[in-house]
Parts: structure tokens; C-alpha cells; sequence
């Protein structure tokens, strides 16, 4: 995964900083994350004892390896695994940490993934670097399910992922972008209180979809590195 970084007259942009991960996904209509220009605006199996033969007319029970298909389950407290599987919609409880921020929890949701227009990019000031791609906005919610104060942090790191399963390109936009706006933690965002973000996926062409969607983690977060939670 590599960055692209631009800047204009009053534009800037940044890098995405690869922490734990935790992958959301969710479909709705997907390899590098592309920070840009803000817009003015198995072991073998001892043998078993052969089964008896099946009744006509009764279906037989799929064979699968020990373990496959099995989701990890969330903890006593409801906190979400690292591999645990959701469907969108559905969220996820994490413990939260942002720079001296510690303590926090967070209820993270991905809400939608909607196909956007390739000129919706024009405003970023991209140029050839997003020619033919397919904008992507992952949508998603966070509430503060926990007691600490997280006024002004941020919940980033998110990235689309494709058919295939590769990572979509992302952008990283400073500032205001009307068609995803993604900003901080508003000041007073205590427990309950829930805001909604957004991230942007590039399909490198319109054979491809962006239909899932990946949170990486934050800094700190105490998720295992490499590991992901999945909406499908």
C-alpha cells in the first residue's frame, strides 16, 4: 500500500498510517491509499469409523475441515474479535484510544457504500493520477459507547476493498469535501453521543467494485496487528 501525497495553493493533504487492522465490509452496488489535494470549497485427521449409509431422500451433511467457517465470537464485555464477521449495518464495539485519549470504546458501523461519479474527483485536483478510476464513498457511524470525553479525536483509517478482496485505492482529503465529508469528533462527544463519516474507495475501472471496507485501526488501538473484523 503506498500514499501519493499533493499539495495546492491553500490544499494539503496526508498519509494513511497502518495500525491494527480491522476490516468492515458491506456491499451496495475495489490498491493503494491516495492522500490528496483538499478542494478550494490443516494437520491430517486421524481416521474415522465409516458412517452408516444415508436414508434415501435425506440429505446429506456437508464435510468441511475442523474449524472452517468458524467466526471468532465477541469477548464477555460484547468487544469485537479481530476476524469477527458482520453484516452492514451492524456494529462493531472496540475499545478507542487517540493520542492521550485513552479509555475510550466506540460503536463503529458501516452504513453504506455508494458508487459515485468519476467527475465528483475534478474538485480534489487529481489529474492523471485518478483518470478512469471510480469514486466510492464508504459510509459509516460512530457513537461513543464508553465514558471517556473523545471531543476532537478522529476515527479514520478506513479503506474499500474490491470484488477480489484487494484494497481499493483510497483518498485522504484535508479539509471539506462535500460529496464525503469526514471530520473530527465534535467537542462534547460523550457517551452516547454519535456522529457520521466517510471515506473514499477508488475502482480502478468500472468492471470493478468497491464492495467492502476496511478499518485499519488507530494508533494504540489494542486490536492485534494484521487482523481485520468483516461486514459482508
Amino acid at each position: 500500500m503506498s500514499t501519493i501525497s499533493m499539495r495546492g495553493t491553500t490544499l494539503g493533504a496526508v498519509g494513511l498510517a497502518v495500525a491494527g487492522t480491522l476490516a468492515l465490509t458491506g456491499c451496495k452496488n475495489g490498491n493503494e491509499e491516495l492522500p490528496v489535494a483538499q478542494p478550494s470549497a490443516s494437520a491430517s485427521q486421524p481416521s474415522q469409523p465409516a458412517s452408516p449409509p444415508a436414508q434415501a431422500g435425506s440429505p446429506a451433511a456437508p464435510s468441511s475441515p475442523a474449524g472452517a467457517g468458524e467466526a471468532p465470537v465477541p469477548g464477555a464485555d460484547g468487544t469485537a474479535k479481530s476476524g469477527q464477521q458482520f453484516k452492514i449495518g451492524e456494529a462493531a464495539q472496540i475499545p478507542f484510544n487517540y493520542g492521550s485519549t485513552k479509555g475510550g470504546r466506540i460503536a463503529l458501523t458501516v452504513t453504506a457504500i455508494e458508487q459515485g461519479n468519476p467527475a465528483d474527483l475534478d474538485a480534489l485536483k487529481l489529474g492523471d493520477k485518478v483518470k478512469g478510476m471510480i469514486p466510492y464513498y464508504v459510509r459509516y457511524s460512530v457513537q461513543n459507547t464508553g465514558t471517556v470525553d473523545l471531543s476532537h479525536t478522529s476515527v479514520g483509517h478506513i479503506k474499500g476493498l474490491l470484488t477480489d478482496g484487494s484494497e481499493a485505492q483510497g483518498v485522504s482529503v484535508i479539509g471539506k469535501f462535500e460529496k464525503c465529508p469526514n471530520e473530527s469528533l465534535p467537542k462534547g462527544f460523550t457517551n452516547g453521543k454519535t456522529q457520521t463519516s466517510c471515506a473514499i474507495a477508488l475502482a480502478p475501472s468500472a468492471q470493478t467494485k468497491v464492495t467492502a471496507a476496511q478499518y485499519w485501526g488507530e494508533p494504540y488501538n489494542i486490536l492485534s496487528k494484521n487482523k481485520e473484523l468483516v461486514w459482508k
